[in-house]
């Protein structure tokens, strides 16, 4: 599985994101020493990294968030150390941003040190989203993403899932699709996402419907019912 110094999740609004993200830097805590997540999202305030800082304290994960994560107050907020993932070239970073192009307009502030840097910013895709099945829609979302963003995409991150509903036909399912959407696009598959229960009772014939595929593993991460 391919890492950079910095990995940033973007793409359409209920894209699993943050879910992702959260796996992501707690793989990556297992191959470097010091990894950092930084919450970008500043569009959505009801699920949001923040809401897993447990879960990161015990692998040994830190997390960068804005002030006002957590509280009562809606407004978005630039976490006030996020220059930190900059100045700190022994940091492996993750950055979680909020969907489309609005969330992706906090990153046009850190572009030019972003793009200078070693990086890999991932479009996340779950094609059983409202308007996510569409290929025309994203491409339309990834450009006005990278607009925004001044950044460029590297990969896609091919996240499709309806939850705990997902049937391994799902993930198959969502491959063809994947693939179309890389070609128009012009960007590779660098993952696909499969939740870890579906995985133990179906890898072999996943690992062979996606054809070479990096299959990822994730925990489904939920939110305490205290939270919601």
């Amino acid at each position: 599985m391919f890492y950079k110094r910095i990995t940033i999740f973007s793409g359409h609004y209920g894209s699993g994101k943050t879910n992702l993200a959260v796996n992501y830097a707690i793989w990556l805590k297992n191959q470097v020493e010091k990894v950092v997540v930084c919450d970008l999202d500043i569009v959505n305030p009801f699920f949001r990294t923040k809401d897993f800082s447990g879960i990161l304290d015990k692998h040994g994960v830190n997390l960068i968030t804005s002030i006002y994560a957590d509280t009562n107050i809606e407004a978005p907020g630039i976490p006030p150390n996020a220059q930190m993932i900059f100045d700190n070239k022994n940091l492996h970073a993750v950055i979680d941003v909020g969907g489309d192009d609005k969330g992706a307009l906090i990153l046009g502030r850190y572009s030019k040190l972003i793009n200078q840097d070693d990086y890999e910013m991932l479009m996340v895709v779950n094609k059983y989203r409202p308007l996510s099945d569409n290929i025309q829609k994203l491409t339309e979302i990834k450009n006005e993403i990278e607009m925004s963003a001044k950044i460029k995409f590297t990969g896609i991150v091919n996240n499709s899932n309806l939850g705990n509903q997902t049937q391994k036909s799902d993930i198959t399912k969502s491959s063809m699709f994947a693939k179309e959407l890389s070609k128009t696009i012009n960007l590779p598959i660098k993952m696909t996402a499969v939740s870890e229960n579906i995985l133990k009772q179906n890898s072999i014939d996943i690992n062979n419907s996606l054809q070479g595929q990096d299959v990822f593993p994730v925990k489904i991460y939920e939110k305490e019912k205290w939270m919601v």
